[in-house]
């Protein structure tokens, strides 16, 4: 087992994120410290957590509690394996993301960009409490969080059409939580006495031997259902509707803070909640993972019905996070790595595909992929970072996604699943079949310019503030593909696997 250790720089992460929006809203009348401001707290903020490595690496697994609220219900914050992922994730992309904000928001003059920044940050805040939460009370807390916080970065422009998509946002995701995830914390206190995660060891939940099967069963539906962040079909419609949203917050949703946030909750929730063995003895593993299937699958059929390019990623998200509730939900050891592997794998990769598309928008206004044809050669760089990632979302090597793939693909001949080993190998195609087509008419297509909404022979490449941060992303997923070993050792840190 694990050892169990008291540690103050759990707080570090979240002190910074907390003080940087409100300093980011007191110098909103001065753009360049504004900004300063938010590359300083997220630089800051990235090393604050690469401080949880050593203790971590070591064995043991840190925890702080900061306030008491009732006998087994507490504020309490926690460091393993699975928090190194999502924390390392979210406040490293930080730093790229607010470098992409710069040129985005300047390049386009956009309004309200003090708001922007300080919901941006929150929105960060609520993730790393998430990525730190020690039990299921303070998980809660920090996902409401992010979607509070991250309605006004969908409804931003202040259209129709933003306050259309931020109603779906805010009712689903609201909607679900108070729904069927306030009452499974309050039927997993009533049976365990407790909502702390059991940490340090993945096989054993929290729910005592006499826990009532059904009860069970049933709090772990309502978890599923509940948590509709992750995107699982039926509840997944809330997040197309977000790309009313701009392209670096689009990027948010599907890469750092709020998709992220949801599956990393099913993960933690079944693994440190439930425990494999609880998961297995009452077959909750396997209904789920078909559920998963069927995600896949149909959101990558729609996918290629899609012209518009965010629409197009927006439902690959809602695709390749399923890829990682399959990979958890199979609960073999190396299924399981393969799905949370998948956390750091998609991120890079969606958002370098999000950076594009919206690089592709500030330079010539166009989101339709019909009218893309020949825009990568004027666009190197940026449809350059978009097929890496691409080949990522495919699966194909040496890029990081392909990693996946395989510990998914091994993880269902493991257990003689070949339905849910045909869904994977399905969505392989289905994925190449959405993308290609992006990436052949961009760097070989010619282009018409009698419908062109703009001069073909004027585009070129969107700021430096926005190409840097998506060819990193892009180098960083093949740096991945090459060498997964960091990301499965963080896996490893799990007792069992």
């Amino acid at each position: 087992m694990s050892e169990i250790v008291t540690s103050f720089r759990l707080i570090f992460p979240l002190v910074i994120t907390l003080v940087a929006p409100l300093l980011i809203w007191l110098l909103g009348k001065e753009p360049n410290k504004r900004e300063a401001v938010s590359f300083g707290a997220a630089i800051l903020t990235f090393f604050s957590v690469l401080a949880l490595f050593p203790p971590v690496f070591s064995g043991k697994i840190l925890v702080l509690q900061l306030f008491h609220i009732l006998p087994g219900i507490d504020v309490k914050l926690c460091a393993d394996g699975l928090t190194l992922i999502f924390a390392f994730v979210a406040s490293f992309l930080w730093i790229l993301a607010t470098s992409y904000n710069i040129g985005y928001m300047r390049s386009l003059n956009e309004h309200a960009q003090t708001r922007y920044y300080f919901c941006f940050a929150v929105a960060i805040f609520g993730a790393l409490g998430v990525a730190m939460s020690a039990n299921i009370f303070t998980l809660y807390l920090f996902y409401e969080i992010i979607t509070i916080f991250t309605y006004p970065l969908v409804a931003h422009h202040q259209d129709k059409a933003g306050y259309d998509g931020a109603r779906k946002y805010i009712v689903y995701l609201m909607g679900t939580s108070k729904l069927f995830l306030l009452p499974a914390m309050i039927l997993t206190y009533i049976l365990a006495g407790t909502l702390d995660f059991h940490l340090g060891d993945m096989t054993q939940g929290i729910f005592p031997a006499n826990a009532d099967p059904t009860l069970v069963t049933i709090t772990y539906v309502l978890y599923i259902l509940g948590i509709a962040k992750a995107a699982i079909m039926p509840f997944h419609n809330w997040l197309p509707s977000a790309m009313v949203a701009p392209t670096p917050v689009s990027a948010l949703l599907h890469a750092v803070a709020v998709v992220k946030a949801g599956v990393f909750s099913v993960s933690r929730i079944i693994l440190s909640g439930f425990g494999v063995d609880l998961m297995d003895k009452l077959s909750l593993g396997i209904p789920l993972a078909y559920v998963a299937a069927f995600t896949i699958v149909v959101a990558s059929i729609i996918a290629m019905t899609k012209d518009d390019l965010k629409a197009r990623l927006a439902y690959s998200t809602v695709s390749q996070l399923s890829y990682i509730i399959i990979g958890v939900a199979m609960l073999t050891p190396v299924a399981v790595q393969g799905g949370l592997m998948h956390i750091a794998n998609h991120a890079f990769s969606k958002i370098t595909l999000f950076f594009a598309a919206g690089a592709v928008f500030v330079s010539c206004n166009l989101r339709s992929i019909r009218l893309m044809s020949g825009i990568g050669r004027k666009m190197p760089w940026t449809f350059g970072a978009f097929a890496v990632a691409s080949l990522s979302m495919i699966g194909i090597p040496p890029v990081c996604g392909f990693v996946t793939k395989w510990f998914l693909i091994n993880g269902t001949m493991q257990i003689h699943q070949t339905i849910l080993l045909v869904c994977l190998l399905a969505s392989t195609l289905l994925n190449a079949a959405y993308f290609v087509p992006v990436i052949y008419k961009a760097f070989f297509g010619t282009p018409v310019h009698a419908e062109l909404p703009f001069d073909y022979e004027a585009v070129k490449e969107a700021p430096l503030t926005m190409i840097i941060p998506l060819c990193i992303t892009a180098t960083i997923s093949v740096v991945l593909g090459f060498y997964p070993d960091p990301i499965i050792h963080m896996i490893q840190l799990f007792r069992g696997i």
